[in-house]
């Protein structure tokens, strides 16, 4: 170890070889090298030129209502529509945001060394950050490029800066900051800030609006008086009054004022949230968008109007919301041009839980149930019927697979023979089926095709007579588009969600006759006509006359009510749009009140007119329940027309029930008494002879066409022997099982 203390104790006096460098030496070296690595770093990490560019891009088209204003308050990366040029900013903001940021920002060159070291001494004192002391220049430089909160981020945006006020002048940049300054719910510019937090413009601001305004940037969710922040922005507003108070800014009685008068909140009104129309929109208008040009889109929205149907949707929802339904879309069109006035959906901009509630339930199919009837009668109105055509409402059975399928109306009720006006008003299931065997589904099923319901994209075999009540899903959208050419005269029209001056009118094509589509709307609007199923005096009787209908698809899943009078057309759709049921939410219970709301709103300022119906119409006598002159029903045919067989006539006499190899069920929990099933023939009169007989042996003798049988296990084949005036004949045999 000797030897190691002595080599240790010669080192400083062993002279310096020539070659040899000294600490002097080393020392210059590391600095050199240090100087060249933070001057390349520092190039490298300077923000490009093209960046600094205060002119901020558009991140998306700015949609315009048809009276040229913004649809919305826009929030995000930038503020582009809401933007005010230096000269309109109240003179009294402008000194409080530049005492408050940047007090010497017109004489620096975009760094205050002097705030920095005031800043850095400070924090020292306090062992902590005091103060950013960032100028506004510095500030419009992290907003232009952010970087993460750092010294060597605040070394570069020094350098930033200075590189930003030699392409600007100072105005520049101050307007670009008030424009451009982020606040909370993410809203950009003091113009904005001023409709977030007091709903007034920047120049009908008081001084202590103004002062909050100036503040609040420091830290926008800390600060937000919406979430408890309005101490802590009172006493920071106060100290900004007495510092502008000293430099001269603020006439005393002008701070006494600040100082003694709280901060005043008046939150905006509730916008409706429009996401889903504008991607409507972005898809319609893909090929305009031209490079990073802002694009101002003047679309069809009433946006008055939207924020009514919002809140009315809304509220509507809310009342249901014990029973289980939480969905809703709302579609208003101005049935002469096509155009979309409304596009809601409910609860799209916040209600977090909602199921579904990023889908755009305007476009969702769903089934519409009874919606679709209209259309039916109106190809049957073509096809020879009329509203006084007699039809047969009593139980109805069809054959499905080795199953019966029994139709009911909606409140279990038969009503004999009824006219194709009450069929219709009343939404009867029975004579739906049958004038949908009239019409036929595959001319049926065409007929909704050229309406546009592109959701049906099965056949008509696949549906059957179930397209009738509606056993297809079509959307809100099709489904008001589709009422728009009834409310026209029967000529389909497209609908347009952006106004063009410049375009031509596009001629409809016709899918019904105007009679027949005339027709339709005076069934639907007569009150007299739907009284059997939802009273004289139903939620669907508006004070001006408007066709209406509902629609409630199996198991309450979904609740339809559209309507059109002599200018508008309006859809609404209830339910889940994660396909649960609700509980018992029918058209009429649902939509219907809000339908009522909507079209009282749009009737409050204009003339009202009737809907139109075609010249020259017979009346004829058309009576229920076996009455006589009890109704006046308007029957446009000219001519006696042939009708088709309807669904309960048959060519010739036959078994009607049971079906072939149909299979029954017996129930042990019920007396075998109360179990009974009906055998039912088809062409046979009242007055003949019927022997039924089962397996070859006879079971009962009846008179008529229906015998109601007690129910065994086994499997069986069906027999009847028909005497009457044609002679006698057996039919059958027709195969079926109990188990």
């Amino acid at each position: 170890m000797s030897w190691l203390r002595w080599s240790w104790s010669q080192l400083d006096r062993t002279p310096m070889r020539p070659n040899e460098w000294g600490y002097a030496r080393w020392a210059s070296l590391s600095a050199a090298a240090f100087t060249l690595w933070l001057g390349v770093a520092t190039w490298t990490g300077l923000t490009p030129e093209a960046a600094l560019d205060l002119k901020p891009k558009a991140t998306s088209h700015i949609l315009l209502d048809r009276q040229g204003r913004p649809l919305v308050e826009e929030t995000g990366a930038w503020n582009i529509q809401n933007q005010v040029p230096l000269y309109r900013v109240p003179q009294r903001l402008k000194d409080a945001v530049l005492t408050a940021e940047d007090r010497r920002f017109f004489a620096h060159r975009g760094v205050d060394w002097f705030a920095r070291a005031h800043g850095l001494w400070q924090g020292i004192a306090a062992g902590r950050n005091v103060r950013g002391s960032s100028t506004i220049t510095e500030q419009v430089v992290r907003m232009l490029n952010p970087r993460p909160r750092s010294l060597w981020s605040k070394w570069l945006e020094g350098f930033d800066a200075k590189r930003l006020e030699l392409r600007y002048t100072k105005s520049d940049i101050l307007e670009f900051y008030l424009n451009q300054v982020p606040y909370a719910s993410n809203r950009r510019g003091v113009a904005e800030a001023a409709r977030f937090y007091f709903d007034r413009d920047l120049d009908t601001l008081d001084t202590r609006e103004m002062l909050a305004l100036a503040i609040l940037p420091r830290a926008p969710s800390g600060l937000n008086p919406y979430r408890g922040g309005v101490k802590v922005l009172d006493r920071r507003s106060a100290r900004l009054a007495t510092a502008m108070r000293h430099a001269g800014m603020l006439p005393a009685a002008e701070w006494q004022s600040v100082i003694e008068t709280p901060l005043d909140l008046q939150p905006p009104p509730r916008r409706a949230a429009i996401g889903h129309f504008r991607n409507y929109v972005e898809r319609q208008i893909a090929d305009a968008r031209n490079g990073n040009v802002p694009l101002r889109v003047a679309t069809t929205l009433d946006s008055g109007l939207v924020d009514f149907a919002q809140d009315l949707l809304d509220e509507r929802l809310a009342n249901l919301a014990p029973r289980q339904v939480h969905n809703g879309a709302l579609l208003v069109v101005d049935r002469r041009s096509g155009d979309i006035r409304a596009w809601v959906v409910a609860g799209a901009d916040d209600s977090a839980g909602m199921p579904g509630r990023f889908l755009d339930a305007v476009l969702i199919p769903r089934q519409p149930g009874s919606a679709l009837k209209p259309f039916l009668y109106a190809a049957a109105f073509d096809a020879g019927w009329s509203p006084a055509e007699r039809i047969e409402d009593a139980p109805y059975s069809e054959a499905v697979g080795t199953g019966l399928h029994r139709f009911n109306n909606y409140s279990r009720q038969f009503y004999g023979e009824v006219s194709a006006r009450q069929a219709l008003g009343n939404s009867l299931n029975i004579p739906a089926i049958h004038a949908v065997n009239f019409v036929g589904p595959d001319r049926y099923l065409d007929i909704l095709h050229q309406l546009g319901f592109e959701s049906l994209k099965k056949s008509a075999g696949f549906y059957g007579d179930g397209l009738a009540l509606g056993n297809g899903e079509v959307s809100l959208l099709e489904l008001v588009r589709g009422f728009t050419a009834l409310a026209n005269g029967g000529t389909v029209m497209p609908l347009r969600a952006v106004m063009d001056a410049n375009a031509r009118a596009v001629p409809g094509a016709r899918v019904f006759s105007r009679d027949a589509a005339l027709l339709i709307g005076n069934v639907l609007s007569d009150p007299w006509a739907r009284a059997m199923e939802f009273g004289r005096y139903s939620t669907l009787n508006l004070p001006v006359q408007t066709a209406v209908k509902t629609g409630t698809s199996s198991d309450y899943r979904d609740a339809w009510a559209v309507g059109f009078d002599s200018r508008y057309v309006v859809g609404i759709w209830m339910g889940n749009l994660d396909r649960t049921p609700t509980d018992g939410i029918t058209g009429s219970t649902g939509p219907a009140l809000v339908l009522r709301g909507v079209f009282a709103y749009l009737n409050r300022d204009q003339n009202t007119a009737k809907l139109p119906l075609p010249d020259g119409l017979p009346l004829t006598d058309s009576c229920a329940f076996g009455q006589t002159g009890c109704e006046q029903i308007y029957d446009y045919r000219t001519a006696a027309t042939t009708r088709a067989p309807a669904a309960t006539q048959t060519a010739g006499p036959s078994i009607l029930s049971p079906t072939p190899n149909l299979r029954l069920a017996y129930d042990p929990r019920l007396p075998a008494d109360r179990q009974m099933f009906r055998f039912a023939l088809g062409d046979v009169g009242p007055e003949a002879r019927v022997t039924w007989m089962l397996n070859g042996a006879p079971v009962a003798e009846t008179r008529g066409a229906e015998f109601m049988w007690p129910v065994a296990r086994g499997v069986y084949a069906v027999e009847a022997r028909v005497e009457d005036e044609d002679g006698a004949r057996v039919l059958g045999p027709v195969a079926f099982s109990v188990r």
